[in-house]
């Protein structure tokens, strides 16, 4: 099954979760922080709140915690809106 991270589609597998399918991607960065602070994925559990992304257009969604379905668009997030935005802001 495939997935769009930021616009560009992405193989995922059943059963992996969106955090999943971003590390192997190589994006160990997840976010950042309204002060520009690197987030990535921390406790796996859903306990942290660090590896929020935008999911099909919903913001602050746990990405260890969603489970990744075709056709899923997932968005990096800078501070609380998609990354791609808050770089307009800068």
């Amino acid at each position: 099954m495939a997935i769009t991270v930021d616009g560009e589609p992405v193989e995922a597998y059943l059963g992996e979760t969106v955090a999943a399918v971003l590390i192997a991607r190589g994006d160990a960065e997840l976010r950042r922080t309204r002060h520009g602070a690197s987030r990535g994925l921390y406790c796996g559990m859903g306990l942290c709140f660090e590896c929020l992304v935008m999911v099909n257009g919903v913001a602050n969604v746990r990405a260890c915690m969603t489970w990744a379905n075709d056709g899923m668009e997932v968005r990096h997030m800078a501070g609380l809106v998609p990354a791609e935005a808050g770089k307009e802001s800068d």
